[in-house]
């Protein structure tokens, strides 16, 4: 007769031990189609288990399809056609957990902060101090924009720091910009045409097309993007990031900036979305002052992130509606609830009005300044110093650097890669145009560099370049 162990099954019930038993042994083979199994009685009797718990695996099996009854008859194996085995591999797919990019010696491409370099013990109490002190605000839903007191925190910044009077109710609070952005094109509209940089961050632009909104990648010169193409182009909407262009370093002066606002007001509908990521890290000199604060026509919707100011993993982002838009945000959107939790919510605004966020924006000047510093004091004093033209390195965590090398773009990034070096060039953030592309020009991010790496990968970075006169 048939016959199991008992013996060491764990904290596995008895029936659900004998029901794995029974299940294995029909889908490995050892018990073919159709054949008879004890009957209840005899079948516990021989493995020393109750009626109860043969009764109970028998009924679990035959609600499976494992087994099928004939009355008065008992219970036989069902035929299971197209059968896996068990010792046969998964065809599902496995989740792993995989770093978002290879153990670099220096990665100079990601926007990933030092971890050394965030507040955690100022963080720590903070949120201990919201967990004793909040209870009820915590268990209770966030409004649609987020919670008012974060939204005052973020008005409060934005008027100190960025010179903008914006009400508390204008401010939507969301779990990062990509989030926003779909908000915003249901807002405004997939009819409508959104004009990108170009050169620019080609994340924008998948973003938009993933809602079937059309993209034209309008260019940049030396005075920002381009309004006489951008009025060729047909957009209603101008993505574009004035303060400091991503990945050029341009800021877009003043003129400019009118002629921008210019063309928004000259046609109903057009707006521009002002992304003002990493404005905060202006290293020298004071910030640039926002489009927003000198829009009078309601044309500008500003966004900005805490990502780049506290953690890459911090999804916490946030836009200013003109207050036209905001009216109908409300009347067509504001079924959506927040995408960010109360805790986070309530934590960060402690952050701000304790003046804690401006001590680390502060403390992260000195910090970049102090890194970017040694970065270009190593490079020029490098092999690499004479065969290369630094630029835009006051703008914010970026620079450029153009080299001389008979490598193409191609060629070097894949050189430095295998050095354990994690470089970008400028050309990769071009759309396809029939522009010319400049070459051999570098765009260094060194927001996740920490100073004892810089003189190894600066070494080993000079190595993979073939100047010209060699």
């Amino acid at each position: 007769m048939l016959t199991y162990s008992f013996t060491d099954i764990g904290s596995d019930s008895l029936y659900h031990h004998l029901y794995n038993c029974i299940k294995k042994d029909i889908v490995s083979g050892v018990l073919e189609p159709d054949t008879k199994l004890p009957s209840k009685r005899s079948f516990a009797k021989n493995l020393g288990v109750s009626n109860i718990t043969v009764e109970n695996a028998y009924a679990a099996l035959q609600a499976e399809g494992y087994l099928y009854s004939i009355p008065k008859k008992g219970f036989y194996v069902s035929k299971l056609t197209d059968l896996i085995a068990t010792d046969t591999p998964s065809s599902a797919p496995v989740l792993q957990e995989a770093s978002s990019s290879p153990n670099y010696l220096a990665d100079f491409v990601s926007n990933r902060m030092n971890p050394d370099q965030f507040p955690f013990s100022v963080w720590s109490k903070i949120i201990r101090e919201t967990l004793s002190s909040r209870h009820e605000e915590l268990m209770t839903a966030s409004p649609w924009g987020g919670t008012a007191v974060l939204r005052r925190a973020i008005c409060g910044h934005l008027k100190a720091f960025r010179g903008m009077d914006v009400s508390p109710d204008q401010i939507i609070v969301g779990a990062g910009t990509e989030y926003l952005y779909g908000l915003l094109i249901q807002l405004l509209g997939q009819d409508k045409i959104v004009a990108v940089e170009n050169p620019g961050y080609h994340k924008i632009s998948k973003i938009y097309e993933s809602s079937h909104v059309t993209c034209i990648p309008v260019s940049i010169g030396e005075h920002g993007i381009s309004v006489t193409e951008l009025e060729r182009s047909g957009a209603h909407i101008a993505h574009i990031s004035p303060a400091h262009h991503f990945p050029t370093g341009i800021v877009t002066p003043i003129g400019t900036r009118y002629e921008l606002l210019g063309w928004a007001t000259k046609q109903s509908g057009r707006y521009i979305i002002e992304d003002d990521y990493d404005s905060e890290f202006r290293l020298n000199g004071n910030p640039i002052p926002t489009m927003q604060s000198i829009d009078v026509s309601e044309r500008v919707i500003y966004m900005n992130t805490f990502t780049k100011t506290l953690s890459s993993t911090m999804r916490i982002s946030y836009m200013v509606l003109p207050k036209h838009l905001l009216t109908a945000f409300a009347q067509n959107l504001s079924f959506y609830s927040c995408t960010v939790s109360n805790f986070e919510q309530y934590t960060l605004a402690y952050f701000i009005e304790e003046g804690y966020f401006e001590k680390h924006i502060n403390r992260m000047r000195t910090y970049y300044r102090g890194v970017r510093d040694a970065l270009l004091d190593t490079i020029r004093q490098s092999p690499l110093g004479k065969y290369c033209t630094i630029s835009e390195e006051d703008a914010g965590l970026h620079f450029l650097l153009q080299v001389q090398t008979s490598l193409s773009d191609e060629e070097l990034t894949q050189k430095a890669h295998q050095a354990g070096i994690r470089i970008s060039c400028l050309s990769q953030y071009y759309y396809d145009t029939k522009e010319s592309v400049p070459e051999h020009v570098l765009v260094f991010n060194y927001s996740g560099i920490t100073r004892d790496s810089i003189p190894k990968a600066i070494r080993l970075l000079a190595e993979c370049i073939k100047p010209l006169d060699r």
